[in-house]
C-alpha cells in the first residue's frame, strides 16, 4: 500500500515520530530556501541590470530577506470596509499551503544506483522525501489546482474591481495552462510506468544511450514535453513573461492589492515556494532528480544525490530569474493563444507520438515508419489548425471593419 519502506509494516509511535521530523526537516528546508532564493533572485537580477542589489543587511545583503519578513510582520494589518473577512483571511493560506504539500512528494537524496533510495534514519530503512503516494502525480496535479482557489477568493473577497480582474486572470491562465502541462506529465508516466515520484527517479537511474548520456526522461521523451513543461509551469506560476496576472500598469498590482502586513507576506511566501517547489518537480520528473553519479569516499556517497538534486534545482531557478531579466511581458491574447492553440495541440500530439512508438516497438513495428506517418499528421494537423485560424482572424477583422 506504501512506497515508503519505513511503513510497510504499520505505523507505530517510532514511525510516526521519524515521519514528523521528516515534516520539520522538509518544512526548515523549504523555509531556509525561499529565504535565499528572493536574495538570489534581487542579486542576480541586480547583476543583470548594472546594479549592487542587496548589500546591507549582513554580508552581501544576505538578512535583507529576513529583515523585509520582520517588517511585514510588525506592519499594520488592514482589511478593506467591504471584504468578506473569513475569506479574505483563509485566501494566503489556501495559495501558501499546496505549494508545500506538494514539496513534500520530491525525493530529497538518496543513491539510487546503488540501495534504490533508499536511507537509513535511527535505524530505520526510508526515502528522503516527507511522503511517496502511490499517485503522487496526481496529488501534484490537485495541489496545483487548489492553489488557484487562493488567488481566485483573494480578489474576490477584497470587495475590489482590480484584484477581482487579477484573480479572474489567474483564474483564466491556470486553467489555460493546466491542460499543457498535464498532457505533458502524462508523457512522463508514460515512459515511466509509475505516478509515484521515486519510482520516476528510479526509473532514470542507471546506465543511459551509449554507456555516459543520462537515462533521463527530458531524452527519453523528446524534450518537447520537457519544453512545454516548463512554459506551462511559468504561466502557472505567473512568473514573467507570464505575470499578467500582477500587471502594474493594468491591475495596480492584481489579486493581492488589498493585502497589507503578513497576510501579503503569505502571498510574497506562496510564489516563492510555488517556484521552488515546481523547479524540484521538473528535476524530479525530467532530469533525474537526485539520480547522478557515485564516486570518491564512502562518506560522500549519501552527500552527492542531495548535490545533485540541488545543483539541478538551482538551474531551474536561475533561467527563472533569467527569462524575468530578459524577456518582455506578453499580452492577454497572446498568452491565451499560446497555451490554447500551441501548447495543447503540440502536447496532445506527442503523445499520441510516444504511445504509437511504445506499441510498435511491443508489437515489432517499423519505428521509421511511424516516426514518418506522424510527421506527416503533424504536418496536416498544424495545416488546418492555421488555416482555422486565419479564417477566424479574416472574421473577426470584417467584423471590426463592418461595425
Amino acid at each position: 500500500m506504501f512506497g515508503d519502506p519505513l511503513l510497510v509494516d504499520g505505523v507505530g509511535l517510532e514511525e510516526l515520530l521519524i515521519v514528523l521530523v521528516k515534516g520539520v526537516v522538509v518544512f526548515g528546508v523549504m523555509l531556509v530556501a525561499v529565504i535565499l532564493m528572493v536574495w538570489f533572485e534581487r542579486k542576480i537580477i541586480g547583476d543583470f541590470q548594472n546594479r549592487v542589489g542587496p548589500n546591507m543587511a549582513g554580508p552581501f545583503g544576505i538578512l535583507q530577506t529576513l529583515a523585509d519578513g520582520i517588517k511585514l510582520i510588525f506592519k499594520e494589518d488592514l482589511i478593506p470596509s467591504r471584504a468578506d473577512r473569513l475569506v479574505f483571511g483563509l485566501a494566503p493560506f489556501l495559495a501558501m499551503v499546496p505549494a508545500f504539500v506538494s514539496f513534500g512528494i520530491v525525493p530529497l537524496g538518496g543513491d539510487f544506483q546503488e540501495s534504490g533510495g533508499v536511507v537509513s534514519w535511527f535505524g530505520r530503512d526510508t526515502y528522503l522525501q516527507l511522503a511517496d503516494p502511490p499517485v503522487g502525480i496526481l496529488v501534484l496535479l490537485a495541489m496545483s489546482s487548489i492553489g488557484v482557489y487562493g488567488m481566485m477568493l483573494a480578489g474576490w473577497s477584497s470587495g475590489s474591481k482590480y484584484p477581482l480582474l487579477g484573480s479572474v486572470r489567474a483564474s483564466a491562465q491556470a486553467i489555460s495552462y493546466e491542460a499543457a502541462l498535464g498532457l505533458s506529465l502524462v508523457s512522463v508516466i508514460l515512459v515511466s510506468g509509475s505516478l509515484s515520484t521515486h519510482d520516476i527517479v528510479a526509473s532514470q537511474a542507471g546506465e543511459g544511450f551509449f554507456g555516459f548520456v543520462p537515462n533521463w526522461n527530458i531524452l527519453i521523451t523528446g524534450v518537447v514535453p520537457f519544453v512545454i513543461f516548463l512554459i506551462a509551469a511559468a504561466a502557472e506560476l505567473n512568473r514573467s513573461p507570464f505575470d499578467l496576472v500582477e500587471a502594474e500598469q493594468e491591475l495596480v498590482g492584481g489579486f493581492h492589492t488589498e493585502y497589507s502586513s503578513i497576510r501579503f507576506g503569505h502571498f510574497y511566501l506562496a510564489e516563492y515556494m510555488n517556484l521552488i517547489t515546481m523547479s524540484a518537480i521538473m528535476a524530479t520528473l525530467f532530469l533525474g532528480g537526485p539520480a547522478g553519479p557515485i564516486f570518491g569516499p564512502g562518506f560522500l556517497h549519501p552527500v552527492l544525490p542531495i548535490v545533485w538534486m540541488f545543483l539541478k534545482v538551482l538551474a531551474f531557478l536561475f533561467l527563472a530569474i533569467w527569462t524575468r531579466g530578459t524577456l518582455p511581458r506578453f499580452r492577454y491574447d497572446q498568452l491565451m493563444d499560446l497555451g490554447w492553440k500551441v501548447l495543447i495541440p503540440l502536447s496532445l500530439g506527442w503523445l499520441l507520438l510516444l504511445t504509437a512508438i511504445r506499441i510498435g516497438n511491443d508489437r515489432d513495428w517499423n519505428t521509421g515508419l511511424i516516426v514518418g506517418v506522424a510527421v506527416l499528421v503533424f504536418a496536416a494537423g498544424a495545416g488546418l489548425l492555421a488555416s482555422a485560424f486565419a479564417t477566424a482572424r479574416r472574421e473577426r477583422l470584417a467584423e471590426e471593419v463592418s461595425s
